[in-house]
């Protein structure tokens, strides 16, 4: 069983995919997603805050680049896995394959269609690597494209390649919940958990 829960920022999608998980059992695999910097104290804050709602016995796989690499090596004996969140590893893909100054005027077309290509291939070896799993997955993700054009290139091109990696998400899953305000309304429907 797979499901996707997305939604705005501060929508509240992690606790509720945190919910889900739980329930179905102590051991569950937290696969994240965010690369660690110490030079952002702000992001630093939100990783403790995540890391202190997760039970002690909850495993942290940290895997900012190739998640289905990372989970190739781990043992399949988890009651569920949760990646959080694909959003940022999107953000992720699309830097490495496209670092583009913040303020650059245009994306040239080599550059677009390399972070297209990446997010494409890593994204299929996911979707390939959940398939494989003997456990629930559930992946957390943002919906971007719902406030204003992005003003720079390399923000657009994130939110295409997010846009097009969550379509891709959203048809492999079993079900998707979409998260407003705090409210989860499942959106496709799927095996209950």
């Amino acid at each position: 069983m797979l499901a996707m829960v997305t939604g705005p920022v501060r929508s509240g999608k992690s606790v509720f995919a945190e919910s889900k998980v739980a329930a179905h059992g102590p051991r569950v695999l937290y696969v994240a997603t965010f690369r660690r910097d110490p030079a952002d104290p702000e992001m630093e804050d939100r990783v403790r805050l995540h890391q202190r709602r997760r039970p002690a016995e909850w495993t942290t796989l940290e895997a900012p680049e190739d998640p289905a690499a990372a989970l190739a090596g781990v043992a399949d004996d988890h009651d569920a896995l949760l990646l959080d969140c694909l959003a940022v590893l999107v953000g992720n893909w699309v830097w490495e394959a496209a670092p583009l100054a913040p303020d650059a005027s245009v994306a040239p077309a080599p550059v677009v269609a390399r972070a297209h290509a990446l997010a494409d291939e890593r994204l299929g070896s996911l979707l390939q690597a959940l398939s494989r799993l003997c456990c629930p997955a559930v992946v957390v993700t943002n919906e971007v494209g719902w406030g204003v054009v992005p003003p720079t290139p390399l923000g657009r091109l994130f939110r295409d390649v997010l846009g097009r990696c969550n379509q891709r998400m959203a048809a492999a899953a079993d079900e998707v919940h979409l998260l407003v305000s705090g409210i989860p309304l499942r959106i496709k429907p799927g095996a209950a958990t």
